[in-house]
């Protein structure tokens, strides 16, 4: 059986690409990280499983750098490539919206896993919040793909996110309570899951057994 720790989610890449891989996760300066970077943001934003995973083979990669030459050209030019993606994300919204939600998912990720002295960077935390600003829109709130990622997102990074910034914390669940209370069309499932999640924050990004119970049977219905 594998090992879970070394198995990245990398076999959906072409033999050549794993090796790529493989070899940036162990011997990080033998490979060229710029492409390595590419490569991992190319896949996240077609590949839902691989677009959760991706954050956990970024920092394997910033460790290897951090250790072998205390360098950090994987962080600066995935952080360029992720720049790139944010600053388009109305057109790749427009145009797919799986490729949106992947990126929404990999940036999120990159968030929780990535960070500089135990602290989240201070350059993804407002992007990662106007992602989420975005997916509590009107329009999105209708679409139960966009608030199922937007609650996906809450429930793993929502309190670290609120220790960096609480007024914006405050004003996205200002936007998602008038949105579950004021906003018609909305579907009963995304109604649920922003209910969900409004109790969720309420009890300090956490639920009661109660609760778990009662949302939780109520999805698998």
């Amino acid at each position: 059986m594998e090992n879970s720790k070394e198995d990245y989610k990398i076999q959906s890449f072409d033999p050549e690409t794993q090796n790529l891989l493989k070899t940036a996760l162990k011997d990080p300066s033998s490979v060229d990280l710029e492409k390595v970077s590419s490569v991992i943001v190319e896949q996240s934003l077609k590949d839902q499983v691989f677009s959760k995973e991706a954050g956990r083979i970024c920092y394997t990669i910033v460790q290897a750098e951090a250790k072998v030459n205390n360098g950090s050209i994987f962080r600066r030019n995935l952080l360029n490539r992720l720049q790139q993606e944010f600053q388009a994300r109305e057109e790749t919204r427009s145009r797919s919206l799986q490729e949106w939600v992947c990126f929404v998912t990999f940036i999120c990720n990159i968030f929780d896993y990535l960070k500089v002295n135990n602290m989240p960077m201070m350059a993804l935390v407002h992007p990662v919040y106007d992602c989420l600003f975005r997916l509590a829109q009107a329009d999105s709130l209708k679409n139960e793909e966009e608030v199922d990622c937007l609650v996906l997102q809450l429930h793993r990074i929502g309190d670290q996110l609120e220790r960096m910034s609480a007024q914006r914390m405050d004003d996205l669940f200002f936007l998602l309570r008038d949105g579950f209370l004021l906003e018609e069309g909305l579907g009963s499932m995304a109604r649920l899951l922003l209910l969900e999640i409004l109790e969720f924050r309420a009890g300090g990004w956490q639920l009661s057994d109660t609760a778990q119970k009662y949302y939780y049977s109520e999805v698998a219905d």
